[in-house]
């Protein structure tokens, strides 16, 4: 009698615990992901777009019953393309939020300084587009950090496979660089220069900007005129981009101007006008993919936010799908993830078919993108596999 009404009590003690103290009980009916960006600041617009895009597979996820029956929650925050917020968010998303892994929508500066706090602690992390080495790997201790993947390319490999369609298919031999000197700007170039020169092109000037800041090309330009390239190879982003694509034309320069995933935005079209046509840039989304992944978010992006999507949005999308899919596969557990994520393979991305990854970086084609009648348009493919595949880090 008395050990029924102990059991009664403890039942009832426990009912009363869990409304006046919900919290930890409600959790569990939710699935948290950490995102973070530059919702603010000099990158809002990609970082917007990244947040943009992210929703709109969020509301995907749970439309379709979340993930094994739990919705997933988003947990958002702003870096303001600062390595200081990033290290902030870093530290709330694993210790406030106890989120289960994160996806980056920002670029190299804040997702390297981040991708070693979330390698302590055993989070997982996806990066949609920052390109710098040290996202994934530890250059002090000189090994990958095993629970960070990227999506997008490595800027080495996105830089050389913009080197192999210059000299292989556009032909040119002369080659001038011009580039943002940042993590994204450098190692984008530097992966194009090695390639180009390993193919035999002629790197006639290689040149610097300062970012943020710069606004006047006309000195950098006046040089690279004065050499005659047949192709200018250009790293910035989209105001960067657009300013040097106008003021090239402006000085009757005559060459044929190639960029990267840094112009992949409607702002760059919207800002260099009808300076963009015939611009050609390496990237990781084809507008004309004729798979019903790729139109349906096309179309789905621009029904609800009014403007095309980017190569920024998309990327981002799938490091979100790509996350979703190895929780689905293993559960919460963050090793189980990092094992799922580890094993992904031909996986049908909205940015391409992700063969595998190779020490945390995406092996998948580069796509060649030109501007025909103010649009980004398929102009070719890279998949050669000695320069979509990483190297491997010993």
């Amino acid at each position: 009698m008395r050990k029924r009404i102990a059991n009664r009590f403890l039942l009832s003690l426990a009912m009363v615990l869990f409304i006046a103290f919900p919290g930890p009980a409600l959790a569990q009916d939710t699935i948290k992901i950490g995102f973070f960006a530059p919702i603010t600041g000099p990158a809002a617009v990609d970082g917007t777009s990244a947040k943009n895009a992210v929703e709109l597979g969020l509301k995907e996820v749970n439309d379709a019953g979340g993930i094994r029956g739990k919705k997933v929650e988003l947990i958002v925050y702003d870096d303001r393309l600062k390595a200081e917020e990033a290290v902030a968010i870093a530290n709330k998303l694993i210790e406030k939020d106890k989120v289960v892994g994160v996806v980056s929508g920002s670029y190299s500066g804040p997702t390297r300084v981040v991708a070693p706090i979330f390698q302590k602690a055993g989070m997982p992390m996806v990066a949609g587009y920052a390109v710098h080495p040290d996202v994934t790997w530890d250059p002090k201790a000189k090994k990958p950090n095993d629970f960070i993947f990227r999506n997008g390319f490595l800027g080495e490999v996105e830089g050389a496979a913009a080197a192999e369609y210059a000299v292989k298919n556009l032909k040119a031999r002369k080659i001038s660089i011009i580039s943002m000197d940042n993590d994204f700007g450098r190692a984008i170039s530097a992966g194009f220069a090695a390639h180009a020169e390993k193919l035999g092109a002629s790197i006639l000037t290689k040149q610097m900007y300062k970012f943020p800041g710069e606004k006047d090309f006309r000195p950098f330009l006046t040089r690279i005129k004065e050499g005659n390239p047949e192709l200018i190879f250009a790293a910035g982003y989209y105001n960067e981009a657009a300013a040097i694509v106008r003021q090239s034309k402006e000085l009757g320069i005559k060459s044929t101007l190639m960029g990267e995933e840094g112009f992949d935005s409607p702002k760059f079209l919207e800002i260099a006008g009808p300076a963009a046509e015939g611009v050609i840039i390496a990237t990781n989304l084809d507008r004309d993919d004729p798979r019903p992944l790729v139109q349906n978010f096309l179309k789905n992006y621009r029904q609800a936010y009014g403007h095309d999507a980017d190569m920024v949005g998309a990327s981002s999308y799938d490091a979100f799908k790509i996350l979703v899919g190895a929780v689905e596969k293993a559960g919460t557990d963050p090793q189980a993830i990092q094992q799922a994520l580890r094993d992904t393979k031909d996986y049908n991305g909205l940015t391409g078919k992700i063969t595998r990854f190779v020490q945390g970086e995406v092996v998948k084609p580069v796509q060649i993108q030109v501007v025909k009648k103010g649009k980004f348009r398929r102009l070719g493919v890279v998949d050669t596999p000695e320069v979509i595949t990483p190297p491997m880090k010993k």
